[in-house]
C-alpha cells in the first residue's frame, strides 16, 4: 500500500532527559533528515539508539502522522504538529502504523507485532513490529499541553530492522508480511 514518509528524525543525544517543565536542551545539531540509512539488527546510522544492545528491539521508533492529527483536532490547537518534536524517527502517513504493536490477546497471552517492509524506491526494508512507544509526559511541553493523553493508544511502535538500506522522504510502500 501507498504510504507518505513525511520525517525522518536522527539525533546523536537524547533530547527528553531532565523535568519536563524546564524543557529539552536544544540539539547541537538538526535532527530532521531527507533520508536515513537502516542497518539490519542495529537501527539508524547516527542515531543515538544505533547499535545499543539494551535498544535492540526499539531501535527505530514509526508514528503515524494521522495521530498528530488527531491531537491537533482533540486539543483545538489552530496549527498542525512539527512531527519532528515527537523525537519518532519515521513519520509516516497513510497507514494506521500502532496496529502492528505487540499487544495482549483477550486471554492474556502475549501476541508478537507485525513484520513489515518500507520501500521508497531503493529497495525493502523489513521491521519487526515490537511495543508501543507510549507517549511521555514530554509531549505535553514540546507539543502542546494534554497531548500526552491525546496521544495514548496512538503514539507510534517501536521496531527492529531485520534488514538494511536507505529511506527518503517522499512515496513509499508499506507492505505487510505476516
Amino acid at each position: 500500500m501507498l504510504v507518505e514518509l513525511v520525517a525522518f528524525v536522527v539525533s546523536r543525544q537524547h533530547a527528553f532527559e531532565g523535568r519536563p517543565m524546564d524543557g529539552p536542551p536544544p540539539d547541537p545539531e538538526p535532527v530532521a533528515r531527507t533520508s536515513i540509512e537502516v542497518r539490519a539488527g542495529l537501527g539508524i546510522v547516527g542515531d543515538r539508539y544505533y547499535g545499543q544492545q539494551i535498544h535492540k528491539n526499539a531501535a527505530i521508533t514509526v508514528i503515524d502522522a494521522a495521530s498528530l492529527d488527531e491531537v491537533v483536532r482533540v486539543l483545538g490547537l489552530s496549527e498542525p504538529l512539527d512531527p519532528h518534536l515527537t523525537r519518532r524517527n519515521i513519520t509516516l502517513r497513510g497507514f494506521p502504523i500502532d496496529s502492528l504493536a505487540a499487544h495482549r490477546g483477550p486471554d492474556g497471552s502475549r501476541v508478537a507485532g507485525r513484520r513489515f517492509t518500507l520501500d521508497s524506491g531503493t529497495g525493502p526494508i523489513t521491521f519487526q513490529a515490537n511495543r508501543p512507544a507510549n507517549p511521555c509526559a514530554w509531549m505535553d511541553s514540546v507539543l502542546a499541553p494534554g497531548a500526552m493523553k491525546a496521544l495514548r493508544g496512538h503514539g507510534g511502535i517501536r521496531t527492529t530492522p531485520l534488514t538494511s538500506g536507505v529511506l527518503q522522504l517522499g512515496p513509499a510502500d508499506l507492505t505487510l508480511l505476516d
